[in-house]
C-alpha cells in the first residue's frame, strides 16, 4: 500500500444515499434554469460538479449510475430543454471523464482531447438545439458572429475545466474535513 492506507468501500446504503441526494441537488440545479432562464449555461456546469462528490466518496461507476438517472429524469421534468441537452451531452459526464484525460502525459495532448471532446459537443447540441427542438439558427447574422459565439464557449469551457480542480482540491481539503468531523 506505499504508506498509504486503502480507502474502505462505503456499504451499499451509504453509496445509495448519497446518490439520492447527489442527485436531488443534480435535478434542483437543473431545474433552476427553468425559473431563471439566465442560468441555462451554468445550471448543467453546477450539476456535472456536484457528481464529482460520488466520485471523491465512492466511485467514478456510482458517479456514472448518478448522471444517468439525473439525465433521464432531467429529461422529463426539467423544462429548460436547452439546458438538459447541455448537461446529458457534456457537462454531466465530463467530471467523470476528465481524470481519464488527465492521465495521458502529454500536456498537449490532454488540451487536445478536451477541446476536441467540446467542439464535438458544441456541433451536435447546436444541430440538437436548432433541428429537434426548432431554436432559431444564427443565420441572420453576420457570418463571424458563429466562429466568435464557438470561440467565446471554448473560453468558458477551458474556465470551467480550470475551475473543477479547484472545486475538486476545495471538496477534498475543506468539505470533507469539516463533513467527517
Amino acid at each position: 500500500m506505499n504508506g498509504q492506507q486503502q480507502r474502505k468501500k462505503p456499504h451499499i446504503s451509504y453509496r445509495v444515499a448519497l446518490g439520492g441526494i447527489v442527485a436531488a441537488l443534480c435535478l434542483m440545479t437543473m431545474l433552476m434554469a427553468g425559473v431563471f432562464p439566465i442560468l441555462y449555461i451554468a445550471a448543467p456546469m453546477v450539476a456535472g460538479v456536484l457528481l464529482v462528490i460520488l466520485v471523491e466518496e465512492v466511485s467514478t461507476g456510482w458517479a456514472l449510475l448518478t448522471y444517468a438517472a439525473t439525465a433521464v429524469l432531467s429529461v422529463f421534468v426539467v423544462p429548460d430543454k436547452e439546458a438538459t441537452l447541455m448537461f446529458v451531452l457534456f457537462f454531466g459526464y465530463y467530471p467523470l471523464l476528465r481524470p481519464k484525460i488527465k492521465r495521458f502525459s502529454s500536456k498537449a495532448l490532454r488540451l487536445f482531447l478536451k477541446i476536441a471532446l467540446y467542439q464535438a459537443f458544441l456541433m451536435a447540441d447546436y444541430l440538437l438545439t436548432v433541428y429537434v427542438l426548432g431554436m432559431p439558427t444564427f443565420d441572420e447574422f453576420a457570418p463571424w458572429v458563429l466562429p466568435l459565439l464557438d470561440l467565446a464557449a471554448t473560453a468558458v469551457f477551458l474556465m470551467y475545466d480550470s475551475l473543477l480542480d479547484g472545486m475538486t482540491a476545495f471538496y477534498r481539503q475543506v468539505v470533507r474535513k469539516r463533513l467527517r468531523r
